[in-house]
């Protein structure tokens, strides 16, 4: 433990699931955090964690928190850029409004926050953007987050290469990690428990992942021992996307 003594870090999107896994963890490892949402304070949220309302789709709410973030911090040593929205619709089925909202958060969000908050870190710093297996292997009727996080990607790789050695850029890609968006997108399939049952099937961990997997990493990330490590993907999703599509137990 305290792998991050002595570092700040701001992680979006901290309410639940693989943000709040990685919020709890970094605590756990000694850092001192910032976390938001849209919505308000959770009530279980430890007194000792900061918590911000905000949209990181909106360019002005991020100018403010990032003036919280120096009033608490002075300098930042860890972004974790979490926050996102899934929309379970091909892309005929797809409104504006579904751009607007997905791709403000889930692409427009960590452009903001990235350009906001590299000005304020540590030389060191490390940034970390949660992208998904899904933007190189698109899962089925969710158009817009496959391409959001496809953009994730891309922008991680350039932020390491504009802005290194000063700061670290990288991207974790989950697989199937169970919160609240996996149930959501196993929903959409005709059999949702046989999607489900396939999709276990797949996995040469012979699990799917929980949330403390994605902080396990993130951490390492965000420790100084990951100092070589930048403008990388590291795909974590218990061997899903090594297999081969054939899987010779259904038949």
């Amino acid at each position: 433990m305290n792998r991050l003594e002595g570092k700040t870090a701001l992680v979006t999107g901290g309410r639940q699931g693989i943000g709040r896994g990685i919020v709890d963890r970094f605590v756990a490892e000694g850092a001192r955090v910032m976390t938001c949402g849209r919505g308000e304070r959770p009530a279980d949220l430890a007194a000792d964690i900061l918590w911000e309302t905000v949209d990181v789709a909106r360019r002005e709410e991020v100018d403010a928190l990032t003036d919280r973030v120096v009033a608490a911090f002075g300098e930042l040593d860890v972004l974790v850029n979490n926050a996102g929205v899934q929309i379970e619709k091909t892309i005929v089925d797809t409104t504006d409004a579904d751009w607007d909202l997905l791709m403000g958060v889930n692409a427009r969000g960590v452009f903001l926050l990235c350009r906001a908050l590299i000005p304020i870190m540590y030389d060191g710093g490390s940034i970390i953007n949660i992208g998904s297996i899904s933007a190189s292997n698109a899962d089925p009727g969710l158009a817009l987050y496959n391409a959001s996080k496809a953009f994730v990607q891309g922008l991680t790789r350039s932020i390491a290469v504009d802005h290194g050695p000063a700061i670290r850029c990288n991207a974790i890609a989950p697989g199937w990690i169970m919160t609240d968006m996996a149930d959501a997108a196993f929903a959409v399939a005709s059999n949702p428990a046989a999607a489900q049952q396939d999709a276990l099937q797949r996995h040469p961990a012979g699990r799917f992942g929980q949330p403390a997997d994605i902080a396990a990493l993130a951490t390492w990330l965000a420790s100084d021992e990951a100092a070589f490590a930048s403008g990388q993907v590291y795909t974590l999703d218990g061997g899903m996307t090594a297999a081969s599509p054939l899987n010779p137990g259904l038949f």
